[in-house]
């Protein structure tokens, strides 16, 4: 079987040999709970690790001629991803213009979005205007005043390109993060599968964040969270991709012995450089999109820079570096930062085009106002003073915003779904409920089982980094801090948990490396040798522990699965009696 657990590595260099040592009797005894016992990796496997295959004994099983098992394993990397990417789609663009009604937040992104695809900056929209917009979008105008808004423009620009291809409509504003939710599934597919070197933990991630009920319900509602949520995937995507890179440029310029092992080399592991990074600098440009998206963005911007040079420490002491943060420090540390801060600055300001060259936005003439004058930075532009001073107010806005709100939260609440948002409800009247009413509610919640499992693959991805160093498990780590921990210091501002789907993906990838450890490696002619097995002795406890890891593992995914469709209703505004609506309101907080 494909061995599936995210610390497997196969292949090794040539002249690896297994040791002849044997197994210590404890050795021996924890096998039969399913302990393998470590070997030693060769150079170009740390720097590179291989993917991992099925094994021909699985598509024998299967009753696949070799020939074709070849044909799938060569396409299963993209394939397998885009038929999970397929699924979702499918579920998020079900009825997407469902509920016909503008819910929650969409009454204020939905209408700046038309403004900034109409004119280049966001309106001053009338109160009561959402009724005439929904009854006859081509009667509404867009007002020319200029609107506070307290958001960068860049998820509303988004927004708005759904509108311009089909209309003011519930259907057009939600197209657009109904892609990228879409596309964000395929995203961590890929990632899952480059980080764990395995297809099927890969589609495992993407499979769990697809049916996920908050990203879903994200995915089917026009705000701007989920858009932040998937450029913060791509930038993380492409940190994975240039982690990749920047290693096997490294293992390309490394000696190579007379028996062709990779040897280490300290002169080069320190003074090597890098050169141009392609993938960095996308990086910077996917984070500065999220930070024109939503101001956190900023914070993870900072972690995602910081884990970025970190991976470098790591990749030049594998490499031989004796000193590998001085030689991070002379060689990366500069390009790195020039290529994320700079590029995502840069990416935010140019989002505010609209805002600049209409001459029209909110507060854009501040500097030629008796205020502006009289202030200081006078030598600077008078775009850029006014939009400096734009943005301290919308600071002030948002660290003063303490108006209480039903579905305020805690983040503390938030692994455990302490207080999920209502977007939409209404109690239709029908004949299958014992009262007479049916309700219809659009729940942003996710998947219950799917986060409870969630709190203990964090203890386990925590344990993975601290005590093992698993690079994944902090890189995991990192990106639930980056999008989860922020909030922690506004806990007096009025927050909610739908915020929380920026870390949703890290979650899922969590979640996967779980249970990969559930199911565990498959043994390979190594690890049966140390074990005083020979390639054709069977090993009955290893199998066994494995068969049972992966029927437990089926059960978790099953019934994260089921929990996903039992709530389905809650998550599309599908009318239900109301004592089965009540019977899904599993803690009273959720009501």
């Amino acid at each position: 079987m494909t061995s599936t657990a995210p610390d497997a590595r196969q292949g090794h260099d040539a002249g690896d040999e297994l040791s002849g040592e044997q197994p210590s009797p404890w050795e021996r005894r924890l096998h039969r709970f399913g302990h393998v016992p470590r070997k030693d990796i060769g150079l170009r496997e740390r720097l590179i690790p291989p993917y991992n295959r099925p094994s021909p004994r699985t598509w024998g099983v299967l009753g696949v001629p070799p020939a074709l098992a070849a044909r799938l394993e060569r396409w299963s990397g993209w394939g397998g991803p885009l038929l999970v990417t397929l699924v979702a789609g499918v579920l998020r663009f079900w009825r997407l213009g469902q509920p016909d009604a503008v819910i929650f937040d969409e009454t204020y992104y939905a209408k700046d979005a038309w403004a900034l695809i109409k004119q280049g900056y966001e309106g001053a929209w009338p109160k009561d205007i959402d009724k005439v917009i929904l009854n006859d979008p081509s009667r509404v105008k867009v007002p020319v005043d200029p609107g506070y808004v307290v958001h960068p423009p860049v998820g509303k620009w988004v927004i708005g390109l759904g509108e311009q291809m089909f209309g003011f409509t519930p259907f057009g504003w939600r197209f657009m993060v109904a892609v990228l939710g879409t596309l964000s599934v395929l995203l961590l597919c890929r990632i899952g599968r480059r980080m764990f070197r395995s297809t099927f933990l890969g589609c495992l991630a993407g499979g769990l964040l697809a049916v996920d009920g908050l990203h879903f319900v994200m995915s089917r509602t026009a705000l701007l969270d989920l858009v932040l949520m998937f450029f913060v995937v791509a930038a993380f995507g492409c940190l994975v991709n240039d982690r990749d890179w920047a290693r096997r440029k490294l293992a390309e310029a490394l000696p190579v012995d007379e028996e062709g092992v990779l040897r280490p080399d300290t002169r080069i592991a320190q003074t090597l450089r890098l050169g141009w990074r392609p993938w960095r600098l996308a990086a910077g440009l996917m984070l500065g999109l999220a930070f024109g998206t939503k101001w956190n963005g900023l914070y993870i911007l900072a972690a995602f820079a910081v884990m970025s040079v970190l991976w470098d420490v790591g990749a030049r002491r594998t490499a031989g570096a004796v000193r590998p943060y001085a030689a991070v420090l002379r060689r990366d540390l500069v390009p790195a930062f020039v290529s994320t801060v700079p590029v995502a600055l840069a990416t935010y300001l140019v989002s505010w085009t609209g805002w600049l060259i209409t001459d029209k936005g909110y507060d854009r003439q501040w500097a030629d106002t008796a205020e502006g004058r009289s202030g200081g930075w006078t030598w600077l532009p008078d775009w850029l003073r006014s939009l400096w001073h734009y943005e301290r107010q919308v600071y002030d806005f948002h660290v003063g915003l303490t108006s209480g709100h039903t579905y305020q939260s805690n983040p503390w609440s938030w692994i455990v779904l302490g207080r999920p948002v209502s977007y939409f409800y209404e109690e239709p009247g029908c004949t299958d409920s014992a009262t007479g009413k049916c309700a219809r509610e659009v729940l942003a919640l996710g998947t219950p089982l799917l986060w409870w499992a969630a709190c203990f693959a964090l203890v386990y991805v925590l344990w993975r980094w601290l005590f093992r160093r698993d690079w994944r498990a902090g890189a995991i780590a990192c990106g639930v801090a980056a999008g989860w921990v922020p909030w922690f210091f506004y806990q007096e501002r009025t927050i909610f948990f739908f915020y929380a789907v920026v870390f949703v993906p890290f979650l899922c990838l969590a979640v996967t490396m779980m249970i990969g450890a559930m199911i565990g490696p498959a043994a390979g002619a190594g690890t049966r040798a140390e074990l005083g097995l020979s390639p054709s002795d069977s090993d009955p406890t290893g199998e066994r522990r494995r068969a049972i890891g992966a029927v437990a593992a089926g059960l978790l995914v099953l019934l994260i699965l089921w929990n996903f469709i039992y709530f389905w209703p809650l998550y599309t505004g599908t009318p239900i009696p109301e004592d089965a609506w009540r019977n899904r309101m599993w803690l009273d907080s959720w009501v």
